[in-house]
């Protein structure tokens, strides 16, 4: 049955308003979450600066336990590993490589949060709770930020592995320019595939995660969710980087014998295969070699977590008040 679609409630008293002379339509901020691309990688940045910079003596264990005959660790235990570089540098030996950490961490976490933001909005379709979206946002998200951190992060891990009277290399610097010399541009992105086939689970399951576990903890308590907005942040990331951590440990090993292969005794592969350095450490250690390292990657991961989603969410408050004000103030932004 055919339906009238005219308004029976029109009145021909009213009439239309006119918009003021001073009315601009680009007044408001369409951005997403109300923030600019910028604004999102500089929230990023100061949040991958925090996190790694607060757990970095954490990651110097791993990598030692990781690194199949380093030096001058033997034992995977932790307390043997934190030990032993206390008992040959003290405690300035966790704290090696930290310089190209900071020189990675910051850019690369720039384009991580930006990318997984601009992806996230992409492929929500308008559901900002869609785990789908999430889990793919993350996967772009860690291909862009590896392609950055990769390099700084083999440096990392070279100078993680020595001491000042067995390291080859003197400081960042010096390593870079020895392993280019030594091996060229591919010796940086030598473990770039493995990263990537390790960081897009990881991220896939981290992101989904942490959402799902923001998403529960504020639906228990939502008239206190403001107010409890930092304590949320920090349990759904603590959440979603230890379960991540677990479930890709074997994937970290292999990239950590890539990217160290060569130095204080570690193997070096005759190509970059995954296949060739999993039977490599399976052959030397049996397939507990596979799991070495996970409980400080674990003990890295989940506290790391918490502060760099903490830190990121703060930061991407700050933006969002400051583009209230601006935008209260009569300022196009």
């Amino acid at each position: 049955m055919a339906t009238d679609a005219t308004p029976k409630f029109k009145n021909p008293d009213f009439r239309p308003i006119s918009q003021p002379q001073d009315y601009r339509q680009d007044a408001t901020v369409s951005a997403h979450d109300g923030l600019h691309f910028w604004q999102f990688m500089i929230a990023g940045s100061i949040a991958g600066m925090v996190e790694h910079m607060a757990m970095f003596p954490v990651d110097t264990i791993k990598t030692h336990m990781q690194a199949l005959g380093s030096c001058p660790i033997k034992s995977v235990g932790v307390r043997q590993a934190l030990g032993s570089i206390l008992k040959s540098e003290g405690p300035a030996g966790l704290y090696r490589g930290i310089g190209a950490m900071g020189l990675g961490a910051g850019p690369a976490h720039a384009v991580y949060f930006s990318v997984y933001e601009m992806s996230k909005k992409f492929f929500s379709g308008g559901n900002p709770n869609n785990p789908g979206a999430h889990a793919i946002s993350g996967v772009f998200a860690t291909v862009a930020s590896d392609a950055v951190f990769t390099p700084m992060d083999m440096v990392k891990q070279r100078l993680q592995l020595g001491n000042n009277l067995h390291s080859p290399y003197k400081g960042v610097w010096d390593c870079v320019r020895k392993v280019f010399r030594e091996d060229g541009v591919r010796a940086f992105y030598a473990s770039y595939r493995t990263t990537v086939l390790m960081n897009a689970p990881f991220t896939a399951v981290h992101f989904a995660t942490y959402e799902a576990v923001k998403r529960g903890l504020m639906e228990i308590s939502p008239e206190h969710a403001n107010d409890e907005r930092l304590i949320v942040h920090a349990t759904a990331g603590a959440a979603a980087g230890g379960l991540a951590s677990m479930v890709t440990t074997p994937l970290d090993v292999v990239k950590t014998q890539l990217q160290c292969q060569g130095i204080c005794g570690c193997d070096r592969f005759k190509s970059g295969s995954i296949r060739d350095v999993f039977r490599t450490i399976v052959r030397k250690d049996g397939y507990k070699g596979l799991v070495r390292g996970w409980a400080p990657r674990m003990l890295f991961h989940a506290p790391a977590a918490a502060i760099c989603w903490s830190t990121y969410e703060a930061s991407k408050t700050f933006f969002q008040e400051l583009n209230g004000s601006s935008s209260n103030s009569g300022t196009i932004t």
